[in-house]
């Protein structure tokens, strides 16, 4: 059956004044069948709505509604559950996964809704010509895409799949609809970088600005890769010769676009010991949340929390990080704890379960921070920043739990915002 379950309703909410209860199903607006929650938000934005609710035992009701603009019918539906990824990427980080983790965490999704809802970066190599219509009748914008390559038998030699439609000519139908797009490359030496990157880039660029920004990230390769096949990683010495090649060709982009374009993520600078470019080359951040900006951000954040610390009660506290951005919390924890009095004592995690060249703060196990741990003098807390937990759920991605970490430590452990403003907040 169709519609949408309601998981819960909104006290006081128009919803409740209907009798509308959790466990009720909503099939159709205004005469249109609901999909999804975005079929819902985007049949429901009228004043005037009739409603088929579906109750459990099968009783169908149909309420027809008047609203005041902007009114909400308090109505919460359930995450949608993702379509499945039927690609088999060269690359994939769910295929380099050990056993014993969380079942979602071997969940490969490619759903173009999610790209919508969430941000998730999606190839849509798996997309039909109906998925195309709605994104267009819908005005599913921005989408998160993940091009890899444009040329065609480079990007089925990496999705590991044949057969699929060009990317081009994908987001080409996309941005004549207005469609926006922010798009990402995986970079595996000797792959799609050199010629294959500069051709990518610059079919990219055709479709600014509707094509928005485009992030070039480095492969993840964890030690769990039997089987799969052999690539090379991004060393020190690459990360240099390609920050050399590429940061001329980003500041020109920017110049000629008006508008930062292209981005090499944070990753590539810390492989290579280099500066970063200022803040200001990164624009309103569009691919923070793709590892692109996020140094830079904190080493401005951190110099305003520095320009109004206070004085704080003496006491000493750890503070957990990955190995990536040791140095840059280092250089802030050591500079806070002069402003305030408290002793901070960073600690880099080196990761076990996934293998010395997984150093990312937000990839850090539960059992790996015990380890690090072990023999040290912790102080009076251990502070955990937020991105190496399961959101709303406080377990890191090998089960343990705060509350098993606290109690294994014998010190109290905090959660933070993974921010500098979080680790003073924490403090206080």
């Amino acid at each position: 059956m169709d519609g949408l379950v309601i998981e819960r309703i909104v006290p006081g909410s128009i919803a409740e004044e209907l009798e509308i209860e959790p466990r009720d199903r909503l099939v159709a607006i205004n005469g249109h069948r609901i999909r999804d929650i975005i079929d819902y938000e985007f049949y429901a934005g009228e004043n005037e709505l009739t409603l088929e609710i579906v109750k459990p035992d099968g009783e169908l009701w149909e309420m027809e509604i008047e609203r005041d603009e902007g009114e909400s019918l308090g109505l919460i539906f359930p995450a949608p559950v993702p379509a499945q990824c039927g690609n088999k990427c060269i690359f994939c980080f769910v295929h380099q996964l050990p056993r014993g983790l969380r079942a979602p965490l071997y969940v490969k999704d490619e759903d173009y809704r999610l790209s919508f809802l969430y941000g998730n970066y999606v190839t849509l190599a798996n997309i039909g010509s109906a998925d195309v219509a709605r994104i267009k009748e819908q005005r599913l914008s921005p989408l998160y895409v993940s091009v890899h390559a444009t040329a065609p038998a480079v990007r089925e030699e990496m999705l590991g799949k044949r057969g699929i439609i060009p990317i081009l000519e994908i987001m080409q139908e996309l941005a004549a609809a207005r469609i926006a797009m922010h798009t990402q490359v995986v970079l595996c030496p000797g792959i799609n970088d050199g010629r294959v990157l500069e051709k990518t880039v610059a079919d990219l660029v055709k479709l600014h600005p509707l094509v928005a920004s485009l992030a070039v990230v480095p492969v993840g390769l964890t030690r769990h890769r039997k089987g799969l096949p052999r690539l090379q990683p991004v060393t020190r010495e690459y990360a240099a010769a390609f920050i050399a090649a590429w940061e001329p060709r980003v500041r020109s982009l920017a110049d000629t676009l008006g508008t930062p374009f292209l981005f090499l993520a944070d990753e590539f600078y810390i492989k290579a010991g280099l500066p970063f470019p200022p803040l200001a080359a990164y624009g309103d951040l569009p691919q923070v949340e793709n590892g692109v900006g996020m140094v830079p951000l904190f080493l401005e954040e951190a110099s305003e929390v520095l320009a109004r610390a206070k004085r704080l009660k003496p006491f000493r506290a750890t503070v957990v990080t990955g190995e990536s951005p040791y140095h840059y919390l280092a250089d802030f924890l050591l500079a806070l704890a002069r402003k305030t009095g408290v002793d901070l004592r960073p600690v880099a995690v080196r990761n076990i379960l996934f293998g010395e060249n997984v150093t990312v703060t937000g990839l850090v196990s539960g059992r790996d921070i015990l380890a690090a741990l072990k023999g040290h003098d912790l102080g009076g807390m251990v502070l955990i920043p937020d991105v190496m937990l399961k959101e709303g759920e406080g377990v890191f991605l090998d089960d343990l739990s705060v509350a098993e970490l606290e109690e294994a430590l014998g010190t109290r452990v905090v959660v933070v915002e993974a921010t500098p403003q979080g680790i003073y907040t924490a403090l206080i």
